[in-house]
Order: C-alpha cells, then sequence, then structure tokens
C-alpha cells in the first residue's frame, strides 16, 4: 500500500473535479492515505472540508510562501489553533521560492519562521517547499534548529545534495514526485541514491508534476504508483519494498496520522 504524502485536492475540487472519483482511483492503484496541503489560510476551511469527507484523508494547514507577501505569518499562533482539529497532521507548505518571487524574500523568510515554530510547539511535521533558495533554505533549518528540533519533509525534492545533506542531518524526510521520472532528472537521481531508505516518501503534488507515462495530464493522487515504481529502479528494490518503506516512514513522521487511523480500525 502508498501513501500519497503531498497533493492539492482543494485545487481540483476547484477545476470541477469529481473528488470520489479521484479517491476511488487512488483506492483502487493501492494509495491508501493522502495528505492533501493547504497553501492559503483564507482556503483552510475547504481543505479541511475536503478531508473530513474521506477517512483516509488527512490535511495541513499553513501558507505557501507564493502567499507570503499577501497572507504570511508573524507568528505561530493561529497555526497552532487550526492545528487542533484531528484531521490536520502537518504544517505548511512553508518555506522560500525565490524562482517566481511571487513574494517579497524577506515575507516569505519571516513567515517560514513562524511555520517553524509551529511544527516545534505542535510536534507535527514542517512541510518545506524549497525552490532556487538552497542556501537561504539550509541557513533557516539549521539556525531554527539550534532553538529546538522540530520534525520535517522536504516536499517534491528538485535540489541538491546539499540541501538534502542539511536535511537529513537535522532529521528530515526526502519526499519525491514525479520530477524523479523526467527524463533530464538524473542529477536529482543521483541525490536520490543517497538517501536512506528509512527517510524516503513518495508524494504526487497534484494536479501538478504527472510523472511518465502520465506526463502532460492532470496529476491525481492515483499516479503516485509511478513515482514509486521509479524510485524502486533507483534504490535497485523492489515496488512492494518501497509501498512498505515509503508507508513505514509516513506513519513515523506524521505520526497523528498514524495515530488517528489507528483509532478508526479498532
Amino acid at each position: 500500500m502508498l501513501v500519497d504524502s503531498h497533493c492539492h485536492l482543494d485545487y481540483l475540487e476547484r477545476e470541477g473535479t469529481d473528488l470520489d472519483e479521484i479517491v476511488a482511483r487512488a483506492r483502487s492503484n493501492g494509495v491508501e492515505r493522502l495528505v492533501t496541503i493547504c497553501t492559503k489560510l483564507s482556503e483552510f476551511d475547504q481543505v479541511l472540508g475536503i478531508a473530513r469527507r474521506f477517512p483516509e484523508l488527512y490535511c495541513s494547514v499553513g501558507v505557501h510562501p507564493h502567499e507570503a507577501g499577501r497572507e504570511g505569518l508573524e507568528d505561530a499562533e493561529r497555526l497552532l489553533e487550526l492545528s487542533q482539529d484531528p484531521k490536520v497532521v502537518g504544517i505548511g507548505e512553508t518555506g522560500l521560492d525565490y524562482y517566481y518571487e511571487n513574494s517579497p524574500r524577506q515575507a516569505q523568510q519571516v513567515s517560514f519562521r513562524a511555520h517553524i515554530s509551529a511544527s516545534r510547539e505542535s510536534g507535527l511535521p514542517l512541510i518545506v517547499h524549497a525552490r532556487d533558495a538552497d542556501e537561504d533554505t539550509i541557513a533557516i533549518l539549521r539556525e531554527e534548529y539550534q532553538s529546538g528540533p522540530y520534525p520535517g519533509v522536504i516536499h517534491c525534492f528538485t535540489a541538491g545534495p546539499a540541501l538534502a545533506e542539511a536535511a537529513l542531518e537535522i532529521g528530515f524526510y526526502i519526499s519525491l514526485a514525479g520530477i524523479i521520472t523526467f527524463k533530464k532528472a538524473d542529477e536529482i537521481r543521483e541525490t536520490v541514491r543517497n538517501v536512506p531508505m528509512d527517510r524516503l516518501l513518495v508524494e504526487t503534488d497534484s494536479p501538478f508534476l504527472a510523472p511518465v507515462p502520465k506526463r502532460g495530464k492532470r496529476n491525481e493522487p492515483s499516479y503516485v504508483v509511478h513515482t514509486a515504481e521509479k524510485l524502486a529502479d533507483i534504490k535497485g528494490v523492489s515496488p512492494e519494498e518501497i509501498a512498505a518503506r515509503t508507508s513505514e516512514n509516513f506513519d513515523r513522521l506524521f505520526s497523528k496520522a498514524a495515530r488517528e487511523q489507528a483509532d478508526l480500525s479498532a
């Protein structure tokens, strides 16, 4: 069984997609749990509402770096309040994006630190977006870690070995999306080869970045099987082992989701 640790079902819903069909296809492809990710606090109610509709679905709470100029946070208070809901299992996505720079860098950094504070206080994993900002991402993660540890994951990993090594040093996980299936992703695949198996997750980041052989189509959680198959090839193990190990890793990092799932099964 697989877990899609990062998708955006609210985006799909706003496109008019039937989420019942999306989740049913995920189930039929062996995807047992999903985390739909919040990018704006102004849209959190919709994200949470989707998570509440399906027993295998969970969500996060946070502000994407693209939105930091409009909805960025200066402290953790609101995140901590919203994270009390049983369906909220992560903080983010947050981080830094210097590629598009849709928000000022300073606003991104301030909001990033507020999310880290919320993760540290709540114990929920920090979900980090990093694009063309490796140096500042590493610096902030390390500096904040000195104030106290916090769990987390670099989602949709597209960086080089420096960010991977820094993240692993503080106990973070590395989550891989469809990009690892792309023809020109050799450098990312080489970095992934050196990531320990007990620190890996898989995701779709749907509706974006559909993996080969679905590239060019709208991505959805059922397609995570293709990313898992490519990861198995990179690591030289079976797809079944990747499914088992990444699910175990998910339960360890997203322990609140694991506890809630266990309560449902009891």
